[in-house]
């Protein structure tokens, strides 16, 4: 059972779950507020709960308010790009040619038709850094799945506004936001774990959190410099 607890301008997603905790997460970009309480849990004490821990929601999302973004991209000579958490310049070269992408140590090389729209150029970046990502992910879901003894049964790469991640344990899928193409390797390791131990506890529970402390015991400083890296141009949704 989900409803909104509204304190001021602060909108709270009340989550009924069958869990032994109250857990508040402020989530990243936009700082979005979620409180999940035991199932009996009444609204007048989740609210009361979520009043207590109004400054540090505030906190919270004010950190995410003044989270560096980088800045939109027109995919021209020139300008900035990350792959793996590495600062790339990239150049672009105009060939009758199909279009591609080469990468270097210090450069990225766009190479695209004459007369390419900017539209054109960001479509063929992006399945290059899809290519790159299905090079990157399947090794590690294989490692992790002996670690973990959890099968995926597939993997899917999409844009997420608001989600690194999702998991759905009943069809035994993971699902990864293409922005982790610009992160480092290890944090894309992390969300890969974190996803896919979904499969085995599908919420937030204590016993993910355990889980999480068995497998990946330095998940929380992996999901705090995730969560402080710059934040892409785009508007994110889910």
């Amino acid at each position: 059972m989900t409803e909104i607890l509204q304190l001021g301008e602060i909108a709270i997603e009340l989550i009924r779950k069958s869990v032994k905790h109250v857990h508040l997460s402020v989530h990243p970009p936009e700082g979005r507020v979620s409180l999940v309480a035991p199932a009996g849990t009444r609204t007048e004490v989740a609210r009361a709960y979520a009043i207590s821990r109004l400054a540090w929601i505030r906190e919270q999302q004010a950190r995410f308010a003044l989270q560096a973004r980088e800045a939109p991209r027109r995919f021209v000579g020139r300008e900035t790009h990350y792959v793996w958490g590495r600062r790339h310049l990239l150049a672009v070269e105009h060939q009758d040619a199909k279009p591609r992408v080469k990468l270097d140590h210090r450069r990225i090389t766009l190479i695209v038709r004459p007369g390419s729209t900017e539209a054109v150029r960001a479509t063929v970046m992006h399945e290059w850094h899809k290519s790159l990502l299905h090079q990157t992910v399947p090794p590690l879901i294989a490692k992790w799945e002996s670690r973990l003894g959890v099968r995926v049964a597939g993997y899917f790469l999409q844009r997420m506004k608001t989600k690194w991640g999702s998991a759905n344990p009943r069809a035994r899928h993971i699902r990864l936001n293409t922005e982790l193409v610009k992160k480092p390797k290890d944090l894309l390791e992390y969300v890969i774990v974190h996803e896919m131990l979904h499969l085995i506890e599908p919420t937030h529970s204590e016993r993910f959190v355990a889980l999480l402390d068995e497998h990946y015991p330095t998940w929380r400083e992996a999901r705090a410099e995730l969560n402080d890296l710059p934040l892409g141009a785009e508007r994110w949704a889910e």
